[in-house]
């Protein structure tokens, strides 16, 4: 439980989407003095990271899925699409957008992301509650010292600055996996490392027309500059490289997400006898499986059938992937990491339509099926890619080379200066069933070797993307799981204010118990009706109306009390009400805009912001 003393500070490090949803959150949530720094290290990243930045993305690469499922708020579905149609300031934009209507379905430039980010960012600061504060700090966090409860963030450079927060919010986005295939031409001006770089989105741009290109990979990083090539008229052949020869389904004109009610895989009815056998028998019920959604369900577009039998599994997968030992979970993962990608997601036909024309045609692009054993030098500023298939290793030559995205989820492998020292310490540990990210608790607390917390120190994003796995079922393309990220962002800025405010107390757990667990129709009631309160006052963005729903649940706790016929705390009351407000927020058995509704947050009780 905190104290009202002072002003607490929390330190969120790395400022892309996951990073910048919490700091909103945070700022949103916060009823006590509260000094939140949004630390990034790379000021073109801010409010962006490598997904959204403007300078990395051109106007041609959009939102592999629909804009209506890119708002920032799972409980506020058309916030994004009503931004960009009515809000977002179009100077600048090139024609194709300029005048462009956006729909829930359509698609939408992901470099306008970095503006929408920046503005709901900026109206959280402005609305916050008072003495509830935003500082934007540029610095590399480099390593975390903990002592007496609080945490020093340290800076990278000659002076090791050093920020004492109460509590750290590490938001750090993805690896970057090195590509050992191309160690010997890493600088080379023929190879794009980072294509989704200034420097890297420069290089192709400037491509001669009739150059050859070589793109690694065969999904959105593919696509995404294959496209853009074809757009640009691009004459020259274009070679996508890909080890599993998968390619993106397009989502259906008009695609809405939904969930289905589908049994759960027959998968725990024999012991666990081996990947292979674990695998046909796993492929046997997703076959049935989706037979079932074409028979039951006939409105389901073919193209989306495996999307809604891979998120109606994922509350079965935690207890079929416990039973898998971690090295055969390891290996089945990274084998078929590009196959659970494509099955979880797909892409609008502005991104998939051109290269799946050129590729049918087959003169301007194809599709080359092997791994990438090594990039060299040709002599006379080319490059030969070597690509090791079932038919014995070709070479390809090519003027430019694009390297594929190439996240690591290995941590024990990552660049990250901060990862490192933090297992190398001790204060963070490998994921130990399944080798991706980091262990963190159900709160996404970080966690040492020994189980226990690393201290207050809350983790976000890609890090936990083992963590998802094991406890969610979450499997697939994780890094851009905006729903996943966006549900980190409610609970770690709700867990680190029931932390650190007085007016929780987070040790009353048995309260929390006795309320959600009721059968007195009584008390079930007052309770509910609290709740509403707060998911409504966590879900506003005008400060008038949380402070108005902020009071209405202030006086709905006496009633809460006189219902259970008891003398509990306020603070503990709070913390019961927050508590489930916060998981009514994070509910992933129903789509975005079924939870609004699920939350009753256009009807009309009290202002919702």
């Amino acid at each position: 439980m905190g104290n009202s003393g002072r002003a607490h500070r929390v330190v969120v490090v790395g400022a892309g989407l996951g990073g910048v949803a919490t700091a909103i959150r945070l700022l949103r949530f916060a009823r006590e003095p509260l000094e939140v720094v949004l630390l990034e290290r790379r000021p073109d990243y801010r409010n962006a990271g490598v997904a959204y930045h403007r300078a990395g993305n051109h106007w041609h690469h959009v939102f592999n899925i629909q804009a209506g499922r890119m708002s920032a708020f799972r409980e506020d579905v058309d916030d994004f699409v009503d931004w960009a149609n009515h809000e977002a300031d179009r100077t600048g934009w090139p024609d194709e957008w300029r005048g462009f209507a956006f729909t829930e379905s359509g698609p939408a430039p992901r470099r306008i992301y970095h503006d929408y980010l920046d503005n709901r960012l900026a109206e959280a600061a402005r609305e916050a509650a008072a003495g509830v504060v935003l500082v934007e700090a540029d610095g590399e966090a480099v390593d975390l010292e903990v002592r007496d409860g609080r945490v020093d963030v340290v800076l990278g450079g000659a002076s090791r600055e050093v920020l004492t927060a109460d509590h750290v919010v590490l938001a750090t986005g993805l690896e970057v996996r090195f590509p050992a295939f191309a160690a010997d031409v890493a600088d080379h001006p023929a190879f794009v490392r980072h294509p989704y770089s200034e420097a890297g989105l420069a290089r192709v741009l400037d491509v001669a027309p009739d150059d050859d290109v070589v793109i690694v990979g065969s999904l959105l990083t593919a696509y995404d500059f294959a496209d853009l090539l074809l757009r640009r008229g691009h004459a020259g052949r274009v070679h996508l490289v890909s080890r599993s020869g998968l390619m993106l389904r397009t989502y259906p004109p008009d695609h809405r997400h939904h969930v289905l009610a589908l049994p759960p895989p027959r998968l725990l009815d024999h012991p666990y006898e081996g990947r292979e056998d674990f695998v046909r028998r796993l492929r046997a019920e997703w076959e049935k499986a989706c037979d079932a959604v074409v028979r039951r369900h006939p409105d389901v577009p073919r193209e989306v059938v495996s999307e809604r039998v891979a998120k109606s599994w994922e509350p079965y997968l935690p207890e079929v992937v416990a039973r898998v030992p971690p090295d055969d979970l390891r290996a089945l993962l990274t084998a078929h990491s590009s196959l659970l990608a494509v099955l979880r997601v797909g892409a609008v036909p502005y991104t998939t339509r051109l290269v799946e024309e050129a590729v049918l045609a087959g003169d301007r692009l194809s599709l080359t099926v092997g791994a990438v054993e090594r990039v060299e030098p040709t002599g006379d500023g080319a490059l030969a890619v070597s690509v090791s298939g079932a038919d014995g290793t070709r070479t390809i030559e090519a003027r430019l080379v694009i390297c594929n995205f190439g996240r690591e989820s290995d941590y024990l492998r990552a660049e990250s200066p901060l990862w490192a020292s933090l297992l190398r310490k001790g204060l963070a540990t490998a994921h130990r069933h399944t080798g991706r990210g980091v262990e963190v608790d159900a709160a996404g607390g970080l966690l040492t070797p020994a189980g226990s917390p690393a201290g207050p120190v809350t983790v976000v994003g890609s890090p936990r993307e083992g963590d998802e796995i094991v406890r969610h079922g979450r499997t697939g393309a994780f890094t851009f799981n905006l729903a996943a990220i966006k549900n980190h962002s409610v609970s770690a800025a709700a867990t680190v204010l029931q932390r650190l405010e007085h007016r929780y107390d987070e040790r009353a757990d048995d309260v929390v118990e006795a309320l959600t667990t009721t059968s007195d129709p009584a008390v079930d009631g007052v309770f509910s009706r609290a709740v509403s309160f707060d998911v409504r006052r966590m879900a506003a963005r005008r400060r008038a109306d949380r402070e108005a729903l902020a009071e209405r649940l202030d006086d709905s706790l006496g009633a809460i009390r006189d219902a259970l016929g008891a003398p509990v705390d306020d603070s503990a009351l709070r913390f019961a009400v927050n508590t489930t407000a916060t998981e009514m927020l994070k509910d992933l058995s129903v789509t975005p805009r079924d939870l609004r509704a699920l939350l009753g947050l256009d009807d009309a009780v009290g202002p919702t912001g």
